[in-house]
This record gives C-alpha cells, sequence and structure tokens, in this order.
C-alpha cells in the first residue's frame, strides 16, 4: 500500500537523520581555523567540537584535548550540547513510538486508529528533534560567522564553519522531512474506518400508503 510505503521513506529519512545527529555532536570539527586574509600559516590546523579541541600538524599527527571543566565552557557550547543531546533524545523516544504506530508493524493491529494516533505521535516527536539539531546547528554557525567578520577578531584566531556542522544541518532536515512525512500520511482519521452510508427507503414502508 502507498501508505506504508511513505511511513517507511519517512521513517528512513528520519532515522538517517538520527544516526546523522549522533555522528555530527561527537564530531570535533564543528569549526576549523580559517586561512583566509593574512592567516597563512599552515604548520597545523586547529578543530574545536562540542567535548574537545584538536591540533593536525603538517607532519599527520593530531593532539587532541578533552575540556577540563564544564563549568568553564562558552555559554555557546554548553547550549548546543543541550540541544544536541535533547534531540538524540527525543529521535530515540521518537523511533521508539512510530515502531509501534507504523502499519508495518503487528503491535496495536487490532486498534487501526490508536495505531495511527501513535504513528501521528511519533512524526511529532521527531519534527521536535530535528528543530532543536536544526537550532543548535544555526546558532553555533552563526557564532563563527560573526566572530569571522568581527574587525576585533585577530586574524589568526578567525574560525570556519567545521564539516561537523554540514553533517548536523542535514541530519536536522532528514529528521524533519521524514517527520513530515509520517504526520502527513497519519493525518487522515477516517482511514482506518468503513464508509458510513445513510439508511436506504424501501418502495412500500409498513403502516404507510401513499395516494
Amino acid at each position: 500500500m502507498a501508505n506504508v510505503g511513505i511511513q517507511l521513506l519517512g521513517f528512513s529519512l528520519a532515522f538517517l537523520g538520527f544516526i546523522g545527529s549522533i555522528a555530527s555532536t561527537i564530531m570535533v570539527e564543528w569549526k576549523a581555523s580559517s586561512y583566509a586574509g593574512d592567516n597563512i600559516i599552515t604548520a597545523q590546523a586547529l578543530y574545536e567540537g562540542l567535548w574537545k579541541t584538536c591540533a593536525s600538524q603538517s607532519t599527520g599527527q593530531v593532539q587532541c584535548k578533552v575540556y577540563d571543566s564544564l563549568l568553564q565552557l562558552p555559554g555557546i557550547v554548553q547550549g548546543t550540547r543541550g540541544l544536541m543531546l535533547s534531540s538524540i533524545l527525543l529521535c530515540i523516544i521518537a523511533v521508539l513510538v512510530a515502531s509501534v504506530g507504523m502499519k508495518c508493524t503487528t503491535c496495536m493491529a487490532e486498534e487501526p486508529q490508536q495505531k495511527g494516533k501513535v504513528a501521528l505521535a511519533g512524526g511529532v516527536f521527531f519534527i521536535i528533534a530535528g528543530l532543536l539539531a536544526l537550532v543548535g546547528t544555526s546558532w553555533y554557525g552563526h557564532r563563527i560567522a560573526k566572530e569571522f567578520y568581527d574587525p576585533f577578531t585577530p586574524t589568526n584566531s578567525r574560525y570556519e564553519f567545521g564539516s561537523a556542522l554540514y553533517v548536523g544541518w542535514g541530519a536536522a532536515f532528514l529528521i524533519l522531512i521524514g517527520g513530515g512525512f509520517l504526520c502527513c500520511n497519519c493525518s487522515s482519521k477516517d482511514s482506518g474506518k468503513s464508509p458510513h452510508y445513510p439508511p436506504s427507503r424501501s418502495a412500500g414502508q409498513p403502516g404507510k400508503d401513499y395516494v
């Protein structure tokens, strides 16, 4: 059935986005040192993530350092951490809920209307998770761009978008699209109901004569 195919497509897209959000959260390349302008020193490349910083030497050696104290972290890092972790947690809940409500599973098969509502709830959870991931990555990216174009920022302290940001943006959009498919597919409430027809009138009803 087409409805089952749309549900599977939406769930698959959202699940891929869920995996992408996990990868983006643990990646270290949220921002990378910039070589624009006069900053042409290529002896090492600096990367900063949500959990640690890394320095890649021209010889291929990479040294990483985990953040020592949570309280000393900038507010942007703490806020982005919270948004991404909340998005991942909501995705886990959405996967469990949507798996129960999808038509291709046997859970709650005897209650099709309730099953559709459960699938709809899973799609809503996916959409909220995608919005959280999108806000987190966009907020972090906005701060990078703001500091890059700040004339008071030293040239050797400017950073550009890292690969983790692009992975996070792509994952957020996949989650949103997948959740939207689940919600749109479950929006028709009468899909599980049998057609209801008005009672037909017989030609001659008992007790009534027409002249």
